[in-house]
């Protein structure tokens, strides 16, 4: 029997709350949520109480609000950001709380806008999150990206469609990538979340040198990190609360060393960063750092996102998703990573997990850099995978051995 629209939010809700938090009872929470997203907020607020939140707040956004900063604000105000946002994710972390948030907006926002204004907001941004941003990336707390339509992605996603058409399609999307549109959905997460932790140990046990992507126009070599550790589905906070920090997952990813990338390699999706389009990507790395740099469409947001710092001149994170995902096989480009990076292998220039490297989680930024990791205000991710893709996982003594064989896992 079919699910009601309303069963299926609830699922979602409960999703969020049960599977991505992971929440504890006595536990305070901070939702950041779109206006256009409300109900769904809304259902994650009664959800948390009902499983034990001690407090449940909300910090809403609005995109008008930010497109008329951008488009009418005077030059030389850029770099004022609204600290107490920044301070209310800060204060709810400090607190031993948890942070959810919805993002949803519209993928091509700030296409339109001067390149620089969205930049210098974003570095000043970055630089004071940066404290809360080391706890997402330490998991010393727990938090979960999930999602919602809002009409000007929807009607991206599905333009033929009207604008009520759209979102409900998007509903539907968005539903059977999360499985919220399953009886018993957090069943079929456990069941989901153990397959990808088997995944994990299996490459943990592997401890590959390097990676080789060989398709299409890719062929690129990524080392990883020394002590390098592979993550996917749930992880534990340091007091032991295991969550899922994305909804959907279908990933299984690691560090990358920071001086080992030599190759090509060429986006096969579209990436939406800071409200533009980005597509055609081609970069070129050398000794583990961009040489060349070039996109189709977005190539002055893509140089200003690589001279974001000197991390971001080189990769934090690799990823392994097989072609064949549940994102990949519905044919959908969602226009948000979120999604998108679950669809493709991919890899992320700038900051690396901590936690993907042995003992990285209580080292300085010194040690962590000698180990391969990587440190820098920016993370974002990029598709490169495809059902063209071959994967070769490069042993310490030059060995080979397949990982993955057009697209598909076969370890």
């Amino acid at each position: 029997m079919s699910l009601t629209f309303e069963e299926k939010l609830q699922n979602y809700a409960r999703l969020a709350v049960r599977v991505g938090l992971g929440l504890r009872e006595g536990q305070r929470v901070l939702v950041q949520a779109p206006v256009d997203t409300a109900p769904l907020a809304r259902a994650v607020v009664r959800e948390a109480y009902a499983a034990g939140a001690s407090f449940v707040d909300v910090r809403w956004d609005d995109d008008d609000v930010v497109l008329a900063r951008f488009e009418l604000a005077p030059d030389g105000t850029f770099d004022t950001i609204s600290r107490w946002r920044v301070d209310a994710e800060t204060e709810t972390a400090n607190a031993g709380g948890a942070v959810i948030a919805i993002r949803a907006t519209n993928p091509n926002l700030l296409g339109g806008v001067d390149a620089e204004r969205v930049t210098t907001h974003q570095r000043a941004l970055a630089a004071y999150r940066k404290p809360y941003t080391e706890q997402v990336m330490t998991n010393r707390l727990n938090w979960n990206l999930i999602s919602a339509p809002v009409p000007a992605w929807a009607e991206l996603m599905f333009p033929d469609s009207s604008a009520d058409e759209a979102v409900e399609k998007q509903w539907d999307a968005i539903f059977a990538a999360t499985r919220a549109d399953q009886p018993d959905p957090v069943a079929a997460w456990q069941e989901h979340l153990a397959n990808l932790k088997r995944r994990r140990e299996v490459l943990n046990a592997k401890q590959y040198a390097a990676l080789h992507f060989r398709g299409g126009e890719t062929d690129l070599t990524v080392g990883l990190a020394e002590g390098h550790l592979w993550g996917g589905g749930a992880a534990d906070t340091p007091g032991g609360i295991t969550f899922t920090a994305n909804i959907p997952t279908e990933e299984v990813w690691t560090a990358p060393h920071r001086e080992r990338v030599d190759g090509v390699v060429v986006s096969t999706k579209p990436l939406s960063y800071n409200g533009t389009l980005l597509d055609g990507i081609r970069v070129e790395f050398k000794d583990g750092r961009v040489v060349s740099a070039a996109a189709k469409r977005g190539q002055a947001t893509l140089e200003q996102l690589i001279d974001t710092d000197e991390g971001s001149h080189r990769l934090g994170e690799v990823a392994l998703v097989p072609n064949s995902s549940p994102i990949s096989r519905s044919g959908l480009f969602f226009f948000n990573t979120l999604y998108d990076e679950n669809a493709a292998s991919h890899i992320a220039i700038g900051n690396a997990y901590r936690f993907n490297v042995q003992g990285g989680v209580d080292m300085n930024v010194e040690d962590f850099n000698a180990r391969g990791g990587n440190d820098s205000l920016t993370h974002v991710d990029w598709m490169i995978g495809s059902g063209e893709m071959d994967v070769d996982g490069i042993g310490k003594d030059g060995s080979r051995e397949p990982v993955m064989r057009a697209g598909e896992f076969v370890i």
